[in-house]
C-alpha cells in the first residue's frame, strides 16, 4: 500500500516540479550545482501539504522588518538587494563548504538547510558538539551581513504525537537562537518558529529520511520594506 502511495505522489510531483520556480542550490560536498532542494522534494512537500518557501506569515514578516528598520537597521532598496545577497551567499558557500550545511537560493532568499546529523539527536533540543562550529561560521557571516531577517525553523521526524513534536521543534529552534545571540546576532533579528513534523523532506520509514527531517533550516530574508 505504501509503494502504491508514493508511486501516486510521484506521478503528481512532476507536474509540480515544472511550476515551480528555477533555483539550485550547490551539493556541499561535490560542489556541483544541483536542482533547488524544494524541487528535489516536491513529492515529499505534496504528500505533507507542506507550504513552499517561509514558514513564517507575510504579515509577521513585514512586522519584524519594520521593527528592525525602527531600531537602526537601515532598509535595502532596489538593484543593491540582490547584490547584497549575492555577497552573503556567496560568503556562506565559501564557509560551509563540506560541513554537511546546503545553502539554496530562492530569489533573493537564502536558506541553510542543517540536517539531523549535524543538528540534534532523536528526541532532544540540545545542540550536537559538532554543531557549534557549523553555528559559528554562520554567526559569523550574518553579523557581517547584518540587514536580514532570519527566520528560524526547527523541524522532527514523525517519533511521537503530532503535539509533542511541536513543543520539540520549538525548542529546537529557540536553542538555535540561543546560541547565535551569543555569537554577535541580534536576537530582535530573528523569528524563532516550530514547524513541527508537518514539512518532510523525505521519507519518515527509514532511519537516512528521519535524521534528514530532523533539521534547523534558517532562512534569510533581505531587510526591505514595501512601499
Amino acid at each position: 500500500m505504501r509503494i502504491q502511495n508514493w508511486s501516486k505522489v510521484g506521478a503528481l510531483v512532476v507536474g509540480i516540479a515544472l511550476t515551480l520556480p528555477a533555483c539550485t542550490t550547490i551539493d556541499a560536498y561535490t560542489r556541483e550545482e544541483q536542482v533547488s532542494h524544494a524541487q528535489r522534494q516536491a513529492v515529499i512537500g505534496a504528500a505533507a501539504g507542506a507550504a513552499v518557501g517561509l514558514i513564517t506569515g507575510d504579515d509577521s514578516m513585514e512586522r519584524k522588518k519594520r521593527a528592525l528598520v525602527g531600531a537602526g537597521l537601515g532598509a535595502l532598496a532596489g538593484a543593491g538587494v540582490g547584490t547584497y545577497m549575492d555577497r552573503q551567499e556567496a560568503k556562506l558557500r565559501a564557509e560551509l563548504e563540506r560541513t554537511g550545511v546546503s545553502v539554496t537560493r530562492n530569489g533573493d532568499n537564502i536558506t541553510l538547510n542543517m540536517p539531523g546529523n549535524i543538528t540534534f539527536a532523536t528526541n532532544s533540543a540540545d545542540l550536537n558538539a559538532n554543531f557549534y562550529d557549523v553555528l559559528n561560521s554562520v554567526s559569523m557571516v550574518l553579523a557581517e551581513f547584518d540587514k536580514t531577517v532570519i527566520e528560524v525553523a526547527g523541524h522532527t521526524d514523525s517519533t511521537g504525537s503530532a503535539d509533542y513534536n511541536m513543543q520539540l521543534s520549538q525548542r529546537r529552534a529557540a536553542s538555535v537562537v540561543a546560541y547565535l545571540g551569543t555569537r554577535s546576532v541580534r536576537p530582535d533579528r530573528m523569528i524563532p518558529i516550530g514547524a513541527g513534523m508537518g514539512h518532510p523532506i523525505a521519507p519518515n520509514d527509514t532511519v537516512e529520511g528521519r535524521q534528514q527531517n530532523r533539521r534547523v533550516e534558517l532562512t534569510l530574508v533581505p531587510l526591505t520594506l514595501e512601499s
